[in-house]
């Protein structure tokens, strides 16, 4: 690891000078010293306060210039107009890290952005990387180190996962639930304004860490998405010791977005984009501060589940039911028991229990009739991962079973996520779970939700790395060309006969067609396409063309093209006085049987080309059945494109139809990827729809609109 990506002076730092240490009650710099001081801290810290002798009876200096011994890491807790000259200090006492706890930078306008500014060049001039400004601090819980620098009430218990929060307040909150529910972590940090170190820096680091087995992070932005995006997918995908990565993401609701002029572009809001950009990563993306930290811990104890085969052991038919619905419902299979595990349960359990999937002894069960069952299923070689559930009675104690899982639970390599539905106090319970790393959950739909994202997290660690294709058929010249011209217009336009000329040049397939400006060249166009064929209104105030008359589809002949040449120019110029008509397209008619469906792509500010496909045609933006990837996409990513849509049925063979060419639609994405890729000043794609065929019979694009900005 190289001195840029090394941050254990952040991490683990031998010293420390805590810049603006107080004695004063309440205040931040009191707290955050106290933290360091008495949560048993292995290195020393020296308090910094011009106005203090000491601070909580440790020795205070006026300046870090006046500290003997060599400092790692500093914490400045000084108003924010002082950070610039404060961290110049740090940078002569050549200290190699600081976390900039004081807030009042970019988060407040222009003139705090110009001191944050002035705060991360102040930094880079001295070499020292920065946490912060405006963060919450970190947490290193390794006895190695015993450092928390945060000025929160938590100390967390060791563990292997690590948490990273962009808001200071979601880290406290995240905290003080992990510590509810005795979650141990390895790392905790705040990252606050990100002046310097991101999370791109942070993953790196993590990567790496062998205290870390599970990344749990607070996201609200990124900094650099396609690093970021590499990153993680070396981590999930490693391929001796595969760590998950969970993803909190604020923001998700589309309000305040801009109106777009394509469906693609009125469907791909920034929260599309960030689910993209996930599943691409490889990143489990979850809702709550709770659900991130029980899924983070199901991942952190338990192994991961061979498969999505899941077995329900419960004393309550009901809840089982309950359970089996839940699990159905996240992407969870009911494993089908084995002929063997039924016939033993058949002689350990009375004639009225249920022993199909899932297993339910009955009300009247004790501890040693669950022990029987249970044993029986961790056997099944059908089973990947359990759900033991239990209600409690008169019948056997609640902590009876809690003994009873975790006695079984060594004998297998299962992921055992156990459900004990006590509403009293739980603490032993949970406590003697834990003790055997197993998860408990309230509520079966808790537990089947975090397994559902445990084998999520198993099927992508398998995964191979995926290829990008890259296309040596293309005529980019002809494409950089017509956007040359383009941009010579007026307005930037381009026309729809363009539109296929670029989507040709790529390899993309169109319909044979022509632009003709009279009745005379329309007619020559379509003896030499052939008939039958659709004629269609070029111009640039017509997005819209059907709403205004301006195609006409199906014509079969010379006197019918004519007729339909004139009715649609008539029509037009009535609906749209004002329109610049440019001229009439005519196409070849496509083949009958297709069937419709969208390619896309809009430019996210943030994440570049984000491409979109899916059912396609005049529903698209009413069903809104679509899936996005970021460009450029590798064939697992198009791959699971195609698979993600809702009707993928459809592409199957369905009812009758034939399967789909979904090789062809692979291929299509795939050079609809590199376009766009190549050229960055296209803004927005639509080709809709794209008539997909029969298996092996190609698709073809009858409608495309390109926008460039």
């Amino acid at each position: 690891m190289n001195q840029v990506n090394n941050l254990d002076f952040i991490f683990k730092p031998h010293s420390i000078a805590v810049i603006g240490a107080s004695n004063r009650e309440g205040s931040v710099g009191r707290a955050l010293f106290a933290n360091i001081l008495f949560n048993g801290y292995t290195g020393m810290v020296f308090p910094v306060n011009p106005k203090a002798k000491s601070v909580l009876g440790v020795k205070a200096y006026s300046s870090i210039l006046d500290i003997e011994d060599e400092i790692d890491l500093s914490i400045l807790i000084v108003p924010a107009v002082t950070v610039p000259a404060v961290l110049a200090e740090c940078g002569q006492k050549k200290v190699k890290g600081a976390i900039v706890i004081s807030a009042g930078f970019k988060e407040l306008g222009p003139t705090g952005a110009a001191l944050e500014q002035a705060v991360k060049e102040r930094a880079r001039t001295w070499g020292i990387r920065l946490v912060g400004p405006n963060c919450f601090g970190m947490i290193n819980t390794s006895p190695n180190v015993r450092l928390n620098t945060t000025f929160g009430r938590v100390m967390p218990h060791p563990g292997n996962i690590a948490l990273v929060s962009q808001s200071g307040a979601v880290g406290v909150n995240a905290l003080e639930y992990a510590e509810a529910e005795e979650v141990g972590l390895s790392k905790f940090i705040s990252i606050g304004n990100k002046a310097d170190i991101n999370e791109c820096d942070l993953l790196a680091y993590l990567k790496d860490d062998e205290e870390t087995a599970v990344i749990a992070l607070y996201l609200e932005d990124l900094v650099k998405p396609q690093e970021f995006m590499r990153i993680a997918r070396e981590i999930t995908s490693h391929s001796k010791r595969p760590k998950p990565i969970l993803a909190i993401k604020a923001g998700r609701t589309s309000e305040g977005a801009r109106a777009a002029s394509s469906h693609t572009g009125a469907l791909a809001g920034s929260d599309e984009a960030y689910n993209a950009f996930f599943a691409q990563a490889r990143i489990l993306r979850v809702d709550t501060v709770n659900e991130l930290i029980a899924k983070a811990a199901a991942l952190s104890y338990q192994p991961t589940p061979r498969g999505a085969r899941v077995a329900i052991i419960t004393n309550a038919g009901g809840i089982g039911i309950m359970a089996t619905d839940a699990c159905v419902r996240y992407g969870l299979k009911m494993a089908p028991l084995t002929e063997k595990t039924r016939n033993e349960l058949k002689k350990v359990l009375p004639p009225a229990a249920a022993i199909n999937n899932p297993v339910d002894i009955i009300g009247d069960g004790d501890a040693n009739r669950y022990r029987a069952a249970f044993r029986i299923l961790l056997q099944d070689e059908n089973i990947d991962g359990l759900i033991p559930i239990w209600t409690p009675t008169v019948v056997a104690e609640a902590i009876d079973i809690a003994n009873v899982i975790v006695e079984e639970v060594q004998k297998t390599d299962k992921p055992i996520l156990a459900c004990i539905q006590t509403m009293g106090d739980n603490t032993a319970i949970r406590r003697t779970l834990l003790r055997a790393r197993i998860p408990h959950f309230l509520f079966p739909e808790d537990a089947a939700r975090a397994l559902a994202t445990m084998a999520e997290f198993g099927r992508l660690s398998r995964k191979g790395t995926g290829e990008i294709v890259q296309f040596t058929d293309v005529q980019s010249d002809v494409v950089r060309e017509i956007i040359n011209q383009a941009k010579k217009r007026p307005r930037i336009f381009l026309s729809e006969p363009e539109c296929y000329q670029i989507l040709k040049a790529y390899g993309l397939p169109t319909a044979d067609f022509a632009l003709t400006r009279t009745l005379e060249e329309a007619l020559a166009a379509a003896d030499k396409i052939g008939y039958p064929v659709v004629i269609k209104i070029v111009s640039p105030d017509i997005l819209h063309k059907t709403d205004l008359g301006g195609v006409r589809i199906n014509i079969t002949g010379g006197k019918e093209l004519s007729e339909a040449y004139t009715a649609m120019q008539e029509t037009v110029k009535t609906k749209k006085t004002d329109a610049e008509i440019w001229g009439v397209m005519v196409q070849k008619m496509a083949p009958k049987g297709g069937l419709e469906t969208i390619l896309g792509m809009k430019r996210d500010r943030h994440f570049g080309p984000l491409l979109m496909f899916g059912l396609g045609g005049i529903l698209v933006e009413v069903l809104k059945d679509v899936t996005f990837r970021i460009a450029p996409v590798n064939d697992l990513s198009v791959e699971s494109m195609i698979t993600g849509i809702k009707a993928y049925r459809l592409l199957e063979p369905f009812r009758g139809q034939p399967a789909r060419d979904k090789k062809k639609i692979k291929e299509c994405i795939q050079r609809l990827s590199q376009l766009v890729t190549e050229f960055p000043e296209i803004e927005e794609i639509d080709i809709n729809p794209l008539l997909v065929y029969a298996e092996g019979a190609g698709a073809i694009a009858i409608d495309a609109r390109i926008l460039l900005h």
